[in-house]
This record gives structure tokens, sequence and C-alpha cells, in this order.
């Protein structure tokens, strides 16, 4: 498949130049992994920009233990053909050694439950610079990121306190104890993933395809049937056609009704599509403020 857009070489050098700035500047960067489309594409903007070299940082996974179990094969596959170095943070064994509390309820997610598993991951691996896949054009908190992204001494973001990025310039300066947050791909929109992914041929999870599952409804939201989400009476589970748009927790990610069963269909589908692919989330949906509040906090 050839598009044809000329911006799409554009972006991409500019992610790779970030990138390279970015092991040019910092002593011990990490890539935060997930496994979904935007992590992936910066894992594969990172193998193209120090290829024949290996990439010169590690993967960095929070693994709540209610991922999808396609996100995890997917995972393992993808770091393997990567030929990189996998570091993995577990929300299960904060919660064993009690240093988290598990939420409890209907609504119960440990989406939240990340932050301090991520934040102490840095702190242990030394890393000062984490690199992530978000992008301005996901939610409103996210539009408000630099690409280099200063976080201070407990890993919190103050969205009033950001240097200015002029000229391609980007100052990576700090002070014992902070890090800074890296988004190679915050001029990506939704549709730019897309397009560049298929034109590069990137093989992607199979849960953001066209396939049968058990869901129910949830405040206007389709959920994944899960031993994970206690439902309600109310609640039936049904068996539909979905995918998935965004990928995380299993108990916050919805999915959408969809027969796109092939990137060609996925590209058509999010062109013509006037809700976000974060309108499935439920985490963004606890408060106006959700995700810029979890960011204060030091989230992704």
């Amino acid at each position: 498949m050839n598009y044809q857009l000329s911006h799409l070489k554009e972006l991409e050098a500019e992610s790779i130049f970030i990138l390279r700035e970015v092991a040019a500047q910092f002593e011990n960067p990490v890539l935060l992994f997930s496994g979904g489309k935007d992590s992936i594409l910066v894992s594969y903007l990172a193998k193209k920009a120090f290829y024949p070299a290996r990439i010169p940082f590690p993967l960095l996974h929070i693994d709540t233990g209610h991922n999808f179990a396609e996100t995890i094969e997917y995972r393992d596959n993808w770091v393997a053909d990567l030929n990189a170095k996998l570091l993995v943070g577990s929300v299960q064994d904060a919660i064993d050694k009690g240093k988290v509390t598990e939420e409890k309820g209907y609504n119960a997610s440990r989406n939240f439950l990340q932050t301090a598993v991520l934040l102490e991951e840095l702190e242990n691996g030394k890393f000062d610079a984490a690199i992530g896949g978000a992008r301005r054009d996901e939610e409103k908190a996210r539009a408000k990121e630099r690409f280099f992204s200063h976080r201070d001494e407990f890993g919190q973001w103050d969205p009033k306190n950001q240097r200015p990025e002029l000229w391609n310039l980007f100052n990576g300066r700090k002070q014992f104890g902070e890090h800074f947050r890296i988004f190679p791909i915050s001029n990506w929109t939704e549709l730019d993933v897309w397009q560049y992914l298929a034109e590069e041929n990137v093989p992607l999870p199979s849960l953001y395809f066209a396939h049968q599952r058990k869901v129910f409804h949830r405040d206007g939201i389709l959920l994944a049937d899960s031993e994970f989400i206690p439902k309600r009476p109310e609640e039936k589970v049904v068996e539909m056609t979905v995918r998935c748009r965004t990928i995380g927790d299993v108990t916050c990610t919805g999915v959408w009704e969809s027969s796109a069963s092939s990137i060609e269909e996925i590209i058509e589908e999010v062109a013509a599509s006037r809700k976000t692919e974060r309108g499935g989330r439920t985490d963004d949906k606890r408060s106006e403020t959700a995700m810029e509040d979890r960011k204060k906090d030091g989230y992704f």
C-alpha cells in the first residue's frame, strides 16, 4: 500500500531525530512499552534510528496482571524480533508487598496502581529519561506536553512550568533525582500512526482487528467479559464482532463494534470516525481532569 503521504516521512524524521537526541543527552534512558500501537510505533522507530546497532536502551512494561492475553503474547514476540532487552514491573508484586492497595467494587481497576510501580521502576533503574508513545491529539492533558517533559524528584509533572522548545532545541538539563518523559510521536495523529504502520508493514496485535468476543455494556461503553471485571446483575454478556482502538488494562479498555479485519479497513474506519480513540477508556471518565491528575502524580 502506498499512500504517497510525504508528511509521514517528515514525522518519521522528526521522531528519529528526537530519539537520537535522547541517546545523546541522557545517560540511562528507557522506553515505556504497553503493547499498544503507539508504543509499538515508537519501538519500531527506535530500531530504525539506531540500525544496524541494537536499540541502546531497554523496554519497560508495567504489567497490571489484568492485561489481555493477546497483549502479553505479542509483547514477548515483538521484543524478541527487536532483539531488545525487556524489563517488567509488576503491579501484582506491589499489591502482595503492601506498596499499593487494590481497588474494590464494580469499577475497580489496577490501571491507577501503575503509577507507583512505574515510579519505583524508574528510581530502581536510575533511569533519567522515559520514552513514551503519547500523542497530542489523544487527550487534552497530553496536548499540553512538550517533546521533553520535565518531571521533578517525585516524578510529578507541572504543566505550568515547562521549558520552551524552539528551533528543535531540546533542554534536557535536570537536577539530581529528576527525570524527563520523552514523547517522540507527539505530532502524529491516530490516522498517521495507522497509515505509517501500513506503509511499513509492521505486525500488530490481533486485538486491533475485528474478532468475536464476549462483551457487555456499561455506562455507554462495551467492555470485554473477563474474570477481572465483576458484573452487575443487569449487565448481560453477549457475543459481538469487536476490535480495540486503544489497548490497556482489560478492566478499563473499551472495545468497539467493528468489522474492520484489515489495516486498510481500519484506516477507512478511523478516517470516518467522529469519536476519539480514548472515548472507550473508562479510566479517562472518572473525572473531567482524570488524565491530567494522573500525569501530575507521575503517570505516563
